[in-house]
């Protein structure tokens, strides 16, 4: 089963507003597994940003003058998702926007059938909980410290880690199979995990001695269940 990741960042939050895109990011999954597959834009929205969209995402009109217009890497962007489910936080959000530039550029709406959004998901999971991003990622042990800012290129990546955590636990392959293959498209690097070597940690006799003795003054007091048989060790034999 082929699902898709995606974010985007906005100039603001309706694009019925005149609101435009300004950035894409998307990771491929395969059977809960990502395939190291992505695909990240970004893009000119030939307007202003708004002062308050800039200090959510650290975009200005100045920083994406030159980039892609939408309507030269919609098809691009269509192609990466091909017909595949679409899984984005609060959904609805970036649906709409990503319809409203595609029929902008004269491509079709994007189906609904084919929304899967990680916030209902999260909501039906963790009722009456805060269920943001960040709410998630502190809930599920997923690191989001480099967050300090909405970005939709790392956005995409903890999303795809806390989707998969909502769905029944991050699968083994998630670092192995980001770290070997190449993304198709410019994109998130994600780093693989440092080799580790187990290592036995063998108490000498005087630390042994030291916690038997703690064991005995100080929680044998009481008859402990622990110290009668068959729990404690049998006394060694006389003679």
């Amino acid at each position: 089963m082929r699902q898709i990741v995606l974010d985007t960042e906005t100039t603001g939050l309706d694009p019925a507003t005149g609101d435009r895109v300004i950035e894409v990011a998307a990771i491929e999954i395969y059977n809960f597994m990502p395939t190291g597959q992505t695909f990240h834009v970004l893009i000119d929205p030939e307007r202003d940003i708004p002062e308050e969209a800039t200090r959510v995402h650290g975009f200005t009109a100045e920083m994406l003058r030159g980039k892609p217009l939408f309507r030269d890497i919609a098809q691009p962007m269509l192609d990466f998702l091909g017909d595949s489910e679409i899984i984005a936080h609060n959904a609805r959000f970036d649906f709409g926007f990503l319809d409203a530039e595609l029929v902008r550029a004269g491509h079709r709406k994007l189906d609904r059938a084919r929304m899967v959004d990680s916030l209902e998901i999260a909501k039906r999971r963790y009722p009456g909980l805060p269920n943001s991003l960040d709410a998630l990622c502190r809930r599920l042990g997923v690191d989001n410290s480099m967050r300090t800012s909405h970005n939709a290129l790392l956005d995409v990546k903890l999303l795809a880690e806390v989707y998969l955590e909502l769905m029944g636990g991050k699968q083994p392959g998630f670092e192995l199979a980001a770290a070997q293959a190449k993304p198709a498209l410019p994109g998130i690097v994600i780093e693989a995990p440092v080799a580790r070597t187990p290592v036995l940690i063998q108490p000498s006799e005087a630390e042994i001695a030291t916690h038997a003795a703690f064991v005995t003054k100080r929680l044998a007091k009481g008859d402990p269940l622990w110290l009668k048989p068959p729990f404690a060790e049998p006394a060694p034999a006389e003679g």
